[in-house]
C-alpha cells in the first residue's frame, strides 16, 4: 500500500484554500477516525478519494513508463506498444499511451518494476508478455 505523494497532499491543501480545518476534517471522514489528521498518515487511494470529493482529478502515481531512447530493448517495447494500438493522441499525432502501459506495468506486467530499473533478463520478459498481448489482438481481427 502507498503512500500520499507530495503533489496530492499539496492539491489537497490547495483546494482546502490551505485551511488546516478544512483538511483535517478531511483526513478524519477518509480515515473514518477522529484521530487521525495528518495528511501523512493517508495512502495514495485515499488522499485520490479526497481529491474526488473536492471536485479534482484523482492523481495516476508515479510514471514506470520512462524510456531510454538509445536502449534497443526500450525501442522494441515502444514498437510493440504501437502494434497492441496502444496509442493516444497527442497534438494531432499517434503516440504511445503511456499511463496505460506505466498501469499495466504495476498491474499485469510479469516484472513489477519501473521500465527504467528493469535489468535486460527483465526486460525480455517484458518484452515477451507484450508479444504475447500483440498475438492475441491480431489473431482477433483475423478471426472476423
Amino acid at each position: 500500500m502507498t503512500t500520499a505523494t507530495k503533489d496530492q497532499k499539496l492539491a489537497i491543501r490547495r483546494n482546502c484554500g490551505f485551511n488546516e480545518e478544512v483538511k483535517c476534517e478531511l483526513v478524519q471522514w477518509v480515515k473514518n477516525d477522529n484521530a487521525q489528521t495528518s495528511l501523512n498518515s493517508l495512502t495514495f487511494d485515499e488522499a485520490n478519494k479526497i481529491l474526488e470529493a473536492q471536485g479534482d482529478k484523482p492523481h495516476k502515481g508515479k510514471k514506470w513508463a520512462n524510456f531510454n531512447k538509445t536502449n534497443p530493448k526500450h525501442k522494441v517495447i515502444l514498437s510493440l506498444l504501437y502494434q497492441a494500438q496502444w496509442t493516444t493522441n497527442y497534438n494531432g499525432r499517434e503516440v504511445p499511451d503511456l499511463d496505460r502501459f506505466s498501469e499495466w506495468l504495476q498491474d499485469k506486467a510479469p516484472v513489477k518494476k519501473p521500465l527504467m530499473k528493469q535489468e535486460p533478463k527483465e526486460l525480455e520478459k517484458t518484452i515477451y508478455a507484450l508479444t504475447q498481448i500483440v498475438k492475441g489482438i491480431w489473431k482477433k481481427v483475423t478471426k472476423n
